[in-house]
């Protein structure tokens, strides 16, 4: 079998074996390490993920060929003479530089198109919640007066975590908004995350999604916000449209009503005083 055919059945059977992974499978070797996905906008993401794959391989492959084939092919024997050596050459240098150019290119366009595809936005969502992310803590003001009679919000602290409840099957608008610096909400099982920028006003950052299964996943800051952005952790549960309707009522009973534009003590700290001192 000669070489270029070898390396083309090889690079063709990388590519068989990464097209039977998914991001719903329950092997996180299928998954190629990312979390199991759990959101409408987690496909576009996935193909971007699975492509950017099968190109490192095969482009790995090629060059690891070219490395043992250079190796044995010109190995040098003892009979050997120096070969003649010569200052350039044009094609292999054009190669190595217009090579690398339409790589990044082609992985530019796909980018783009995978964007694109998740910032799409819902023309109707059934949902607005606004996020809130203050330090070191979230809030999350639902936005749906006509549920409840007025907007019901979700709060928490470093040591009682907060919980975001959505509709399993039933898209919502993220409304993200800062009191003071920029933090960054990213569920991972979504396969998104997006800053969360103070003074944005009316260009404020905004996302659709619709949650594709039920489940309670963790949501984290994923831009460093300061000294205690570790601790700027939530939970996200993810039930049924009737559950998520009984949770906004019990809010409303609890008095949580409003509009909060941070954490009541957005700048307290778990067994911390106030700006981090000790208790």
């Amino acid at each position: 079998m000669g070489r270029k055919k070898l390396a083309v059945l090889t690079a063709a059977a990388a590519v068989v074996v990464l097209s039977g992974c998914s991001p719903i499978g329950d092997n996180d070797l299928k998954r190629l390490a990312l979390p199991k996905a759990a959101s409408d906008r987690s496909q576009p993401i996935w193909d971007l993920w699975l492509g950017t794959w099968i190109a490192v391989l095969a482009i790995f492959l090629l060059v690891f060929g070219l490395i043992i084939y250079a190796s044995v092919r010109y190995r040098r024997r003892s009979d050997d003479e120096i070969p003649t050596q010569v200052r350039y050459n044009l094609p292999i240098e054009a190669l190595y530089t217009l090579a690398p150019l339409i790589i990044v290119g082609v992985f530019f366009f796909h980018t783009v198109t995978s964007q694109n595809e998740v910032l799409a936005d819902v023309e109707n969502p059934d949902h607005t919640i606004e996020v809130v992310g203050s330090k070191w803590q979230w809030t999350f003001n639902y936005l749906e007066p006509e549920a409840t009679g007025e907007n019901v919000y979700d709060v928490g602290d470093t040591e009682n975590l907060p919980e975001l409840w959505l509709p399993v099957g039933e898209s919502v608008r993220f409304e993200l908004t800062s009191p003071d610096v920029i933090h960054s909400f990213w569920i991972p099982e979504f396969y998104f995350k997006m800053d969360v920028v103070p003074g944005a006003g009316p260009q404020q950052n905004q996302f659709d999604m619709t949650p594709t299964r039920e489940g309670t996943f963790t949501g984290r800051c994923a831009e460093l916000c300061g000294l205690y952005h570790t601790r700027m952790i939530f939970k996200v549960n993810v039930v049924s449209p009737e559950e998520y309707e009984a949770h906004l009522q019990e809010l409303a009973e609890n008095g949580q009503t409003g509009k909060p534009a941070g954490a009541v003590e957005a700048d307290t700290v778990a067994g911390l005083g106030e700006g981090g001192e000790e208790d």
